[in-house]
This record gives C-alpha cells, sequence and structure tokens, in this order.
C-alpha cells in the first residue's frame, strides 16, 4: 500500500506515472525507499535511460515494482481520507497492485550517494538539443523509433573545473529522456512541453551534470535520468 500526505504529493507521483505511461503503455514502475526516507519513483524509458523522482509518500514495502497502468489507476481513483477530521484533501491510502519484480529489466539502480556535481548546462541547451535531435529523428528513424546512432550521439561533453569529474559524455538518449519525462520547467513553473518557447525558459535555469566513475545523472527541477557511463575516470567527492 501507497500512503500519500496530500493533494500535492498525490500529484507529484501521478506527473511522474503519467509521462512514463505516455512514453511506454507496458512500462513498470519501481519505488524503492531510500536511507535517508525519501522514496524514489523510477522507470526505464524507451531511450534505454533511467528516469528518477524523488516523492513524499509513504510506502509499506521498501521495494516493489508494479504495472504502471494499475498504478495510474489507483491514483487517479478517489480514496476515502484515513480519518474524518482529515478532510477531502487529507491522507489517502491507495493499493498500487501486486508486486512484479520479476518485470524490472531496468538493471541495478544507481547507488544513493556519491555523485559528484560536474557543471550545470542551461535548460534551453537540452530542450533546443533535444529538439534538433526529434527533427533528425522524424526524417532518419523508422518503425522502431529513433536510429540507435543517434541516441548513442554525444551532444553534450560536460567538464567542470576542480570537480575532479574529468569530462562527461551526455547522449542524445539522456537528452530525449529528460525531455520527453517532463523534468524541464518553464519561467512560470510548468512542465516544458514541445510546444513551449525556448524564450520562456529562464536563461538561468539549469540541468545538473553530476557522475560517480560509473553513473551520470542530469538533474531537472521535475526529476532525474540516469545512464551508465565508463568506468575510467577516479572521482573525488565534493
Amino acid at each position: 500500500m501507497i500512503d500519500l500526505p496530500d493533494l500535492a504529493d498525490r500529484y507529484d507521483l501521478s506527473a511522474f506515472v503519467s509521462r512514463a505511461r505516455v512514453l511506454d503503455d507496458t512500462a513498470v514502475i519501481r519505488i524503492r525507499r531510500r536511507p535517508d526516507g525519501a522514496v524514489g519513483v523510477w522507470v526505464r524509458t524507451p531511450f534505454d535511460v533511467l528516469a528518477t523522482r524523488s516523492v513524499r509518500i509513504g510506502v509499506d514495502d521498501p521495494d516493489i515494482v508494479v504495472d504502471v497502468s494499475t498504478l495510474q489507476t489507483a491514483l487517479r481513483t478517489p480514496s476515502a481520507p484515513q480519518s474524518p477530521l482529515d478532510g477531502p484533501a487529507g491522507p489517502a491510502r491507495i493499493d498500487p497492485g501486486f508486486s512484479i519484480p520479476s518485470a524490472w529489466e531496468g538493471g541495478a539502480l544507481p547507488p544513493d550517494t556519491g555523485f559528484v556535481h560536474v557543471d550545470d548546462v542551461p535548460a534551453r541547451t537540452v530542450v533546443g538539443l533535444s529538439r534538433d535531435g526529434a527533427e533528425v529523428a522524424r526524417t532518419e528513424g523508422g518503425p522502431q523509433g529513433p536510429p540507435p546512432s543517434l541516441l548513442d550521439q554525444t551532444v553534450l561533453d560536460v567538464s567542470g573545473a576542480g570537480s575532479g569529474s574529468g569530462g562527461v559524455e551526455v547522449p542524445m538518449r539522456a537528452v530525449f529522456a529528460v525531455t520527453a519525462m517532463g523534468f524541464v520547467i518553464d519561467g512560470a513553473g510548468r512542465m516544458v512541453t514541445a510546444t513551449t518557447p525556448l524564450h520562456a525558459i529562464d536563461a538561468d535555469e539549469p540541468v545538473r551534470v553530476r557522475a560517480t566513475s560509473t553513473w551520470a545523472r542530469l538533474d531537472a527541477r521535475f526529476g532525474s535520468v540516469c545512464f551508465r557511463r565508463a568506468p575510467s575516470i577516479a572521482l573525488t567527492p565534493i
């Protein structure tokens, strides 16, 4: 069972699940309690990149895998408050369905700690790259989606002075994932969509690049995407 403390928490989880289902109607969602007490929700996107968001919910089991459509239905179903004193916007408890751990094909999750801040990239740049890539995919892609050569193409080479991380090569698949999941926001705090003008995104709105020796992560306002990198450079946490 999942406890949703208030409507904002329900909305945060619903937004993540809805975007995940738009990308893949057969996806599964992994819900895992972190050592710091927060709860991370995870999905493997069709771009072969993990997407995650931290939500303020309660879970009975520390690590479950549930069907995306079943969870979305449960989130859309009105729930009675746990107590008459809570009122209609008070805590709710939903059943996400049976846990199906064998359905998780996302592999091991990245570590909860140890990521080094490499540098920030303007969100406008990330969204612009995604749109340029989408245009290429429309002309060169096929029934299976964008060509692998496009997804694997390095579109950002990020390095930070004094971070000890060396350079992080960011592939197009990660850029596609962070924008497709709706993690970037505009100047009004709304999710950036395919029709959002680039100038509506604040010029100083960042997408933060963090890394370990084997993982890299793009952190935007509404969530993060993670992908593996070559373990060739030693990192010094800061």
